[in-house]
């Protein structure tokens, strides 16, 4: 019964470490930094041409007026 309640705490201690640990992320996009969206084809209105994204896509954004 005492290796139980040690194989619980040794548990209950690696679960603590783990959840401090830093998420993987994802790979960078420069269309999304962009506040872009990947459109096969050419971008149309209101969206202009601003690059091309990691499946071959137009990244297109969307045109804001002042």
């Amino acid at each position: 019964m005492r290796i139980l309640y040690q194989l619980l705490v040794v548990l209950f201690m690696m679960l603590q470490g783990a959840e401090g640990q830093p998420f993987i992320p994802r790979p960078f996009d420069p269309c999304v930094a962009q506040n872009g969206r990947c459109f096969p084809g050419i971008c149309r209105r209101p969206y202009y041409w601003v690059g091309t994204c990691h499946n071959g896509y137009s990244c297109c954004k969307r045109c804001v007026e002042v």
